[in-house]
């Protein structure tokens, strides 16, 4: 396994610290989380823990939604019919669930559309707009893309369809001729947060929409739950308005679960035949509900994801359930057989660990899970990846990236040899031409060499504090839970302690013995915690020896029949010599 870096977080100023400690009654741990977060008063720190409603932003300051309430609020009154149009990945099929969601409830003539991942692609398709054209539809709202749709909305403006685009992806200099584009990603939008997903940005037109119709806010906050999938899932930052829009999310599914995701999501019985109470958490959404919705688009067709979404009677739920997860469990299968062939291409090959990226092509493997094996590679040999496969007679496929290194401009270094490409600093797709697969796959590797420097070629584990066991208690747990719900820009705390020991009843556990179950004692507080590493059974002989070592580490609650105890998830361990 690849040897980590640790990355200590800077120390606070002991003044502040102090200060803080004092102004919230908190031990020195809490206080470094809150002042690392910028938190550095009484009133920053209740306004970070309280989650009010009346806390977001009024709608109508991002650019443009004045034209596109205007323009919906004449398709209703005009009987018009209106398409709305959405990616097949989580943001883009929990969007499309939103906005025809509520707009059904207002509107007979609505109806939804998610292009198909093998024969269209992403993104606004030509055949989209046909079919709107077929079937009389006036215009097309698009979440979660159309930015970049030049061709496809003056093909629809041609036909006399209306296009309003609901877009977080960075736009190009020269926009769409759509009636509105809300997109705060605009250099010229004035909505003071920019960082909002595909669906974030649906929910903002929907409480425009209240406000213009005069309808109760809690028309548009009832798909809060959704907001909250689709924001942990498209791992955007979780600060500001996301980090309230997910909490009270997070909140609705806790407590007013939807047909579709009660259907997708069961609550475990425990041996009395009680059910628990839900306490989700974003790491919950990214790991249980997001891959199941994936799948649908991944597997078969987005459309599902959807219906599950959308479903009111739990009859039709628990069908479209089955069948999302019947997809999920053929992903994981063809997941798991893509990894392996991966890996064997790899160590066959003479020079993979001489080079700064890696790059797979194989023509059997499945475009749907291209960039879940990117990422799954990345994890093993961490580089830049590419991973490849035929797609309607070219080479298609998905990128990842390394901490720092922007995956996307080197992919358009070789934007000669591309049909298209598109994405971000962290993950990208693109197609080309199969005479240009192994120019491409060396022209892609000059290009990361040139500017990727070592230290990104190194994993690195970004610590938060050092504590001692006795700094973890239940109460230290409750207000550091307080700082969630967590994600980028606001991960959960890496925690640090020093000369640790492993108890004679560590085992390696799991159905493939790689895990390592943990009970680690740290002499010097004379205190123990059980831990769980997963994926992390290679360090058990070396700890085994009785050496001490360092841990870096998580705090999480563990529950198993009715009883809670704090637990440690290891992120990495550093024997000491």
């Amino acid at each position: 396994m690849i040897e980590k870096q640790w990355n200590m977080k800077p120390l606070p100023e002991q003044r502040e610290l102090a200060e803080l400690k004092t102004a919230i009654n908190a031990g020195p741990a809490l206080a470094s989380l809150l002042l690392q977060r910028g938190l550095r008063d009484f009133n920053a720190v209740k306004a970070f823990f309280l989650k009010n409603p009346r806390e977001m932003h009024d709608p109508f300051l991002m650019k443009d939604m004045d034209r596109a309430v205007e323009r919906i609020t004449k398709a209703v009154e005009q009987s018009e019919r209106i398409l709305v149009y959405g990616d097949y990945d989580v943001d883009g099929t929990s969007a499309v669930a939103l906005l025809y969601g509520f707009l059904e409830t207002h509107h007979e003539q609505v109806s939804y559309y998610i292009p198909d991942r093998y024969g269209e692609g992403y993104g606004v398709s030509t055949k989209g707009v046909e079919y709107a054209h077929d079937n009389e539809f006036g215009l097309i709202i698009a979440l979660d893309c159309g930015v970049k749709a030049h061709e496809q909305v003056s093909l629809a403006k041609s036909l006399g369809i209306d296009f309003i685009i609901c877009d977080h992806h960075l736009p190009p200099e020269t926009l769409p001729e759509a009636v509105a584009i809300l997109n705060p990603l605009q250099s010229d939008c004035a909505y003071p947060y920019k960082n909002l997903c595909g669906c974030g940005i649906g929910f903002k037109l929907t409480q425009a929409l209240c406000h213009t119709w005069e309808l109760e806010p809690e028309e548009a906050y009832k798909n809060l739950d959704l907001v909250a999938i689709a924001t942990s899932c498209d791992i955007v930052s979780m600060t500001g308005e996301n980090r309230l829009l997910t909490s009270l999310g997070i909140d609705q599914l806790n407590h007013a679960m939807r047909p579709g995701l009660e259907a997708l999501m069961p609550p475990a019985v425990d041996s009395q035949g009680r059910e628990p109470t839900r306490s989700f958490s974003v790491s919950d959404i990214v790991f249980k509900i997001g891959p199941k919705i994936n799948a649908a688009g991944r597997m078969k067709h987005g459309s599902m994801a959807v219906e599950l979404l959308t479903a009111r009677h739990s009859n039709e739920a628990e069908k479209h359930a089955s069948v999302v997860t019947v997809n999920n469990t053929e992903r994981q299968q063809v997941d798991k057989e893509m990894l392996s062939q991966a890996l064997k291409m790899l160590e066959a090959s003479g020079d993979y660990q001489s080079r700064k990226s890696t790059v797979l092509y194989n023509p059997d493997w499945h475009k749907g899970v291209v960039g879940i094996a990117a990422s799954r590679i990345q994890e093993h040999h961490y580089r830049p990846t590419i991973v490849l496969t035929e797609s309607n007679g070219h080479v298609s496929g998905s990128a990842r990236s390394v901490r720092g290194f922007d995956v996307h401009a080197a992919i358009e270094k070789c934007a000669d040899l591309l049909l298209t490409y598109g994405g971000h600093r962290a993950a990208a797709g693109l197609t080309m031409k199969h005479e240009n697969l192994e120019l491409f796959i060396r022209r892609f590797e000059e290009a990361v060499a040139r500017v990727i420097t070592e230290e990104q070629l190194v994993p690195c584990i970004d610590v938060d504090v050092e504590v001692s066991f006795t700094d973890l208690t239940d109460k230290f747990y409750h207000q550091m839970m307080r700082l969630a719900p967590f994600g980028p820009d606001n991960m959960r705390p890496i925690f640090v302690s020093r000369n640790v020991v492993a108890l004679p009843t560590t085992r390696v556990v799991g159905a493939d013995k790689t895990h390592l179950k943990l009970d680690a004692l740290q002499a010097s507080s004379n205190k123990q915690f059980a831990s769980i590493g997963f994926g992390m059974a290679h360090f058990y002989d070396a700890l085994m020896t009785g050496k001490s070592f360092d841990m870096a580490y998580s705090l999480t609650l563990n529950e198993f029949r009715g009883v809670s105890s704090l637990q440690l998830e290891v992120k990495d361990i550093k024997i000491n010599d």
